[in-house]
């Protein structure tokens, strides 16, 4: 079988074991400064799947990552972020790993060439969902299963991998590849593959949030303010966009149950919690859409 881009030797870092330390952490800096060049190529299909996500999720539909050992880990990271940026259900977007959650801390041997176990894991797929199957390599046979499983159950499929050769190009129904070229060490795709991974999804969930309005201008107006930090951040960001001091952002959100969008609404046309949330929910919850609705425009 002929190599794979990933497993390729890098010829700038061969000799890294004999640099001093510096010397060593400056070529591990040059290659990771060549990673957002290299997405730069795929945002035409980034956009495409991000459109595809948010066009499921309007549906009702749930977005699952899919990968096998660091490509699962970061699937789940994002994934886990969600809820407290964005205030969504911790089901709304799913990181799974083969080999099941132990396999987060541990490396599970083999769990990713087994077709089977993909297949099984993709059960839970319906057609208002969206699969991305994430892989430096791109030919995990879990993943595969995977794939199979999500076309047969009418599942949107995205492939995310760093290997124009990868064999879930293939069987996905959309395709970004970003290859980054040979690692510092042989064979880590933790590192730059990592990294790609890591950005990209990011935009995946981001935007995709964004297009749903999750966000008001640049702000996480549906955070869960769960610790102190997060309840500062809201008290600014009501403040910023009601255009009222801290200590009356602070009591309207005290009023509205530490609810950001409720107390915005409050503060912008004058109303109750209970109008505020009617409101809300009349404009699907998108905030610039119910505070355009009471403009005298």
């Amino acid at each position: 079988m002929s190599e794979i881009i990933t497993e390729y030797r890098n010829e700038n870092t061969k000799n890294i074991d004999l640099l001093s330390t510096i010397d060593m952490v400056r070529k591990i800096n040059e290659e990771d400064k060549l990673v957002a060049l290299d997405i730069e190529d795929e945002l035409p299909n980034i956009a495409k799947a991000v459109d595809i996500i948010a066009k499921q999720f309007l549906k009702g539909g749930k977005l699952y990552y899919y990968g096998a050992g660091t490509s699962g880990r970061i699937g789940i990271l994002d994934a886990s972020e969600c809820p407290p940026t964005f205030g969504v259900s911790t089901d709304m977007v799913q990181g799974i790993i083969a080999g099941g959650d132990a396999a987060i801390r541990v490396a599970v041997e083999g769990a990713e060439d087994n077709f089977e176990q993909g297949e099984k894991d993709a059960e839970r797929l319906t057609d208002n969902d969206v699969c991305v199957a994430i892989s430096a390599s791109g030919n995990p046979k879990y993943l595969l299963g995977v794939l199979s499983k999500a076309e047969e159950n009418g599942c949107k499929t995205i492939a995310l991998t760093c290997n124009h050769d990868a064999a879930i190009l293939e069987e996905a129904g959309h395709g970004i590849c970003v290859e980054v070229g040979p690692e510092v060490i042989a064979g880590s795709s933790r590192m730059k593959a990592g990294t790609v991974q890591k950005m990209v999804l990011n935009m995946l969930s981001t935007a995709s949030m964004i297009k749903i309005g999750k966000t008001y201008e640049n702000f996480m107006i549906d955070l869960l303010p769960t610790n102190e930090k997060l309840k500062d951040r809201a008290i600014r960001i009501v403040s910023e966009i009601a255009e009222v001091n801290a200590s009356t952002a602070f009591q309207t959100l005290i009023d509205s149950e530490w609810k950001v969008k409720t107390a915005i609404t409050m503060l912008k046309c004058n109303l109750t919690k209970e109008e505020a949330n009617d409101a809300l929910r009349k404009n699907c919850g998108v905030l610039r859409r119910t505070l355009k609705s009471f403009s005298k425009v």
